[in-house]
């Protein structure tokens, strides 16, 4: 379908709330979203002048159809959103790194049930939980409240096989208590199952509260044996919530969030339990390039907690996401109480939000190498710079001068973020006279430069895929006349712009848009020390240009003090100074007598005026 037809079909649609799934030419879903007035939401991705962002221009760019399902409510519409992004996994929608989901936990209706790990519910007479988190987590914490109330993990299956085998090596390391024997029977065996149950289930200190309340009677009938082994167990339960433990005397049953995204996208969740951390769960996940924080986290939120039974009853976010209230809704339907989601600002809560932040931002780090935080910069550098590719080449110039005379300019030569010294440049201001003229001095440097080029000298070859100018958008425009103007070339041209303390500010380009860098650490640091390895390169060049030019300046006057003989001398004695404080004797060990004898009359018979 046509961009007209994708309209007339979106202005048809009603103003109720729903779900759009757009769809590419081979008719795969791309990307799922929900809305409050879908005509009005849908429509607005095919009107000329939207101003979306770069991901939504590319994805709108591959939508050949799209389908819509109507639904009665906002609410209605979050879930149903939720539902179909985990069934077709759209490129373009936010997704969790694991595309098989979070597992459930099944607990099978025979005799002797057992639990195990699945994908999704089936429609059977089996109980399920969850999703609770990776399964690899999951998996650990059934173990583990299979080895406090030391329960069977083995493959033996009962009453098939009770009595056929001796019990195996877990009943000897005390982590089972060998149902396989026939003792403990059944319904010792089920009422275990459910004290997992409630183990699962957040329910820890009911587990507790029943089992010591079980352990005092068998010490009244005066069954010790009995009594100590309930000990245990109460022992061995109680180091369930006793991993990784953190006072945080301010949370309750509370999930914090945090969200870091670089060169990989990572979220972190601490989960809390009566005010203790006991556990940290962090994970990678994919999103479009682009992507909003707050659009980031909603995504993130619906798939995270969407079809979970067991809930926290508080939930802390780094800020707030659009439909809080509805999502909040959602929540509270599913868990059948209560649950709260807040953004504190400040105080103790506040204080976690960091903590989890610290938490993803490491995760992240831990996974990423130099290469691929180089290239995130790079790229989001050319989204936020409206450039039409990533740059692999980008050259940088700065201008450096004391007066009208002794003025330089600096080329500095950048393979990806990386600086190619080697291909470093730089220049003497020939051309201009009078005062000096920054505008017409980066003119003159960016014309030699490109017609270098267009002669084919190797050492100005290829041309960059961006210029970066040091100064503001005046600057800028100066060398788009050359660039653009003389040259007749397209590359991009961005002015550097900095603040009143001389520190890198944002970009400009030629026509004066200002793009500010701030908001993201990685490219202002990036483009931060471009500019001072820029202004770096023009200065020592500028100091060594001066220097040399004072030392032939004194050096110049003495007959028979050619090139040769001036880098001789300057070379033994170092400095003009020396060379002034030398004998006619100390002189001829390093030039013949004729010129000795010039030079130490030159600066003294200088001395002599001087005095006279």
């Amino acid at each position: 379908m046509t961009r007209e037809e994708l309209l007339d079909k979106a202005n048809s649609l009603p103003l109720a709330p729903g779900v759009y799934l757009m769809k590419n030419g081979e008719r795969d879903v791309i990307y799922v979203g929900k809305a409050k007035r879908l005509k009005n939401r849908v429509s607005q991705y095919f009107q000329g002048g939207s101003g979306h962002n770069y991901k939504t221009h590319v994805m709108v760019g591959q939508v050949d159809d799209f389908d819509t399902i109507v639904v009665r409510s906002e609410f209605e519409a979050l879930v149903l959103e939720n539902a179909l992004i985990k069934q077709y996994m759209p490129r373009y929608n936010i997704l969790l790194k694991d595309s098989k989901g979070y597992p459930f936990v099944r607990l099978s209706s025979e005799r002797y049930p057992r639990f195990s790990l699945i994908n999704k519910k089936e429609k059977d007479n089996a109980r399920y939980f969850g999703p609770f988190g990776g399964r690899y987590e999951t998996r650990a914490a059934l173990d583990a409240i299979a080895a406090a109330l030391k329960l069977p993990t083995c493959s033996k299956r009962f009453p098939r096989d009770i009595g056929k085998e001796r019990p195996c090596l877990n009943h000897h390391m005390g982590r089972c208590d060998a149902f396989c024997r026939g003792a403990p029977d059944d319904e010792e065996y089920r009422r275990r199952i459910e004290q997992a149950v409630l183990l699962l289930t957040g329910k820890l200190g009911d587990v507790v509260h029943a089992l010591e309340k079980e352990m005092e009677e068998a010490a009244e009938q005066l069954q010790f044996e009995r009594a100590a082994e309930l000990r245990d167990r109460i022992r061995a339960i109680e180091t369930l919530g006793k991993r990784q433990r953190v006072v945080a005397g301010a949370c309750a049953d509370t999930d914090v969030w945090g969200l870091y995204r670089e060169a990989k996208c990572c979220y972190a969740v601490l989960h809390y339990e009566q005010g203790q951390l006991v556990y940290r769960e962090a994970s990678l996940f994919q999103a479009p390039a682009n992507e909003e924080p707050p659009e980031m986290l909603a995504a993130l939120l619906l798939q995270y907690y969407g079809g979970r039974n067991v809930l926290p009853r508080e939930i802390l976010l780094p800020f707030e996401i659009e439909d809080m209230d509805v999502f909040a809704q959602m929540l509270c339907e599913a868990a059948g109480y209560k649950v709260h989601v807040r953004c504190p600002q400040r105080g103790e809560k506040a204080e976690l939000l960091d903590m989890a932040l610290r938490n993803a931002r490491e995760e992240a780090e831990r996974v990423t190498t130099r290469e691929e935080r180089v290239d995130r910069t790079l790229e989001l550098f050319a989204r936020m710079a409206g450039l039409p590719q990533v740059p692999e080449r980008m050259e940088a110039y700065d201008i450096s001068n004391t007066g009208s005379s002794d003025i330089v300019a600096s080329m500095t030569v950048f393979q990806g973020a990386r600086p190619a010294k080697s291909q470093y440049r730089h220049f003497r201001i020939k051309e201009l006279e009078g005062h000096p003229d920054d505008y017409r001095s980066m003119q003159e440097v960016l014309r030699r430069r490109l017609q270098r080029y267009a002669d084919g000298d190797e050492k100005f070859s290829p041309l960059p895929d961006v210029f970066l100018i040091d100064g503001g958008a005046a600057h800028a425009e100066a060398a788009q006349a050359v660039i653009a103007g003389e040259f007749h070339l397209q590359t991009p041209i961005l002015g550097m712009v900095k603040d009143g303390r001389h520190r890198t500010r944002a970009l400009v380009t030629p026509e004066g848009r200002e793009i500010g860098i701030q908001q993201n650490p990685a490219v202002f640091a990036m483009v931060g020390r471009i500019q001072e390895e820029t202004h770096r390169f023009a200065i020592t060049f500028h100091r060594q240009s001066h220097a040399k030019g004072v030392r032939r300046s004194a050096l110049d006057q003495i007959p028979g003090v050619g090139e040769v003989r001036r880098q001789a001398l300057l070379k033994h004695f170092g400095s003009v100074k020396a060379i002034r404080e030398a004998t006619e004797e100390q002189l001829r060990s390093v030039v013949p007598r004729n010129t000795a004898q010039a030079v130490y009359q030159h600066f003294h018979q200088e001395e002599e005026s001087a005095h006279g």
